[in-house]
């Protein structure tokens, strides 16, 4: 990157060198985004002590997570706007002050409804950190070398939702829910003080104007889309309350009218989320496969601890520590996949990795009472090790096809659709897995066999998406600047 693209507040630190401040910025963004997405799935293994704690339903108490990753679908697709809007200063210490107030409400909430708005401003500042660290990244990263770097961004994204159940289970097995909120703000401010210190401006904001009519139909799309699909997940599909499919469709009409003014607004450059990104096919190839892979990733956070729970009888603690070094395996092989990126291009990395998920989750359809748990902890491991091979060459590939000019956009596009399609992924995984309970059980099929069942009928439905991710990694390219002599990979 130039010196001089930057704006005049970018040598506030005239003793460091351009390299050294973008090292400065980019691990300033990646602890700071390690920590809150951990937040993001620290909560599920916790809800049983919480529902004891503040005696209240399942239902009441699923909304820790719900209202989590409603607000972080309604809040994603706005941050577009903000980066453009806004300095990448401004747009951190916005972000970890949020997320920073909400985990010290959540920490000495008296009960579940403070509890409830804690995280929605923890989720509110979570929201806008990622989109603002692969914006960061693509901008100040060369072509050449963004594998690498996005390999570092990969552990934030996937590590960080994966081992949150275990650091959850260690705190509660030890200690009092609300160290869970107690250990991380120490970090949580630490990093908004050091942003505040030495974090400066990367990029220059322009004067994007704000149309009031997309934000409302934003909220509300995904916010109800995101709810249904929610719905689905918390109740199985038993039609308790408001009907599911009564949100999604609301939803769905809704981000009808919501699209057709964003293709309509961005080429005034007016939109809120500027869709022009999808006329990009190395774009629109890794949405969809991204999408496919937060339903299986997601779908397996929730499936595979009720499996260890429910039917091999393991405490919350025990079923923690057997998804830990799938989730450790992954950040270990997330730098050196981005280094295979930087030298081989996407497509070699992203065809074996979804082999490997496919396999993981054929392997897990499979389970049953007695499926010895080391076949357990080999198949998750290998389902790590796939999601670490697709997951830095899609985000570097998705984004890098895009114009500079669209990178923000293409961020906030991208995290919007892991929030909608993870929640998908849960809602569909969880309704078979109850339907599937439900119709054993009135074949007067015991308890835990027909959780069982249920489990690997749902491990079935995730593999089958697989197959739909291995389809689609062969029509994976490598954008053009990120060729090694612009030659093809």
């Amino acid at each position: 990157m130039q010196t001089d693209a930057l704006p005049p507040d970018a040598a506030a630190l005239p003793s460091i060198d351009e390299a050294a401040r973008n090292r400065l910025v980019i691990g300033l963004l990646l602890v700071s985004g390690f920590t809150v997405i951990l937040n993001e799935t620290i909560m599920g293994v916790a809800l049983p002590r919480l529902m004891v704690a503040f005696d209240v339903t399942a239902g009441a108490a699923q909304w820790l997570t719900t209202a989590f990753l409603l607000t972080m679908a309604v809040v994603i697709p706005i941050t577009g706007f903000l980066l453009q809007r806004f300095h990448t200063r401004t747009v951190f210490l916005m972000a970890m002050s949020l997320f920073s107030t909400g985990t010290l409400v959540c920490a000495l909430a008296p009960g579940l409804h403070p509890l409830i708005f804690g995280r929605i401003v923890q989720a509110s500042g979570t929201a806008m950190m990622m989109p603002l660290l692969m914006t960061t990244v693509m901008t100040l990263v060369t072509p050449e070398k963004r594998g690498q770097v996005m390999g570092n961004i990969s552990i934030v994204i996937s590590v960080a939702p994966a081992i949150g159940p275990t650091i959850s289970g260690v705190i509660l097995n030890l200690l009092d829910w609300r160290w869970m909120f107690w250990l991380v703000l120490p970090i949580a401010l630490t990093a908004l003080a050091l942003g505040y210190a030495f974090l400066v401006n990367v990029t220059t904001p322009r004067k994007t104007p704000l149309d009031v009519i997309s934000v409302p139909l934003s909220a509300v799309g995904f916010g109800t889309l995101v709810y249904g699909l929610s719905a689905i997940g918390e109740h199985g599909g038993d039609g308790a309350g408001i009907p599911p499919w009564l949100p999604i469709a609301v939803g769905a009409v809704v981000l009808a009218v919501f699209v057709a003014r964003q293709l309509k607004l961005g080429p005034q450059g007016r939109a809120l989320l500027d869709l022009r990104t999808f006329r990009h096919r190395i774009f629109t190839v890794g949405v969809v496969i991204m999408g496919f892979a937060m339903m299986a990733l997601f779908g397996m956070i929730i499936l595979l601890p009720l499996y260890l729970q429910d039917v091999r009888g393991l405490e919350p603690v025990q079923a923690g520590l057997m998804l830990l070094p799938g989730g450790l395996i992954m950040g270990l092989l997330a730098p050196f996949v981005g280094r295979l990126f930087d030298r081989h291009g996407a497509r070699k990395l992203v065809i074996p990795g979804t082999v490997a998920i496919s396999g993981a989750l054929w392997t897990m359809a499979t389970f049953g009472l007695n499926t010895p748990l080391p076949v357990v902890l080999g198949a998750h491991v290998l389902l790590s090790v796939g999601f670490a091979f697709l997951f830095t060459p899609m985000f570097t590939s998705t984004l890098g096809a895009l114009p500079k000019d669209l990178y923000s956009y293409g961020s906030a596009v991208l995290g919007t659709v892991q929030q909608v399609a993870g929640a998908a992924g849960i809602a569909l995984f969880v309704s078979i897995m109850s339907i599937t309970i439900g119709a054993e059980m009135a074949r007067d099929t015991g308890a835990l066999a027909a959780t069982a069942t249920g489990l690997s009928r749902a491990f079935l439905c995730g593999a089958g998406i697989t197959m739909l991710m291995i389809v689609a990694g062969f029509f994976v390219r490598r954008p053009a600047d990120q060729m090694p002599g612009a030659a093809a990979h």
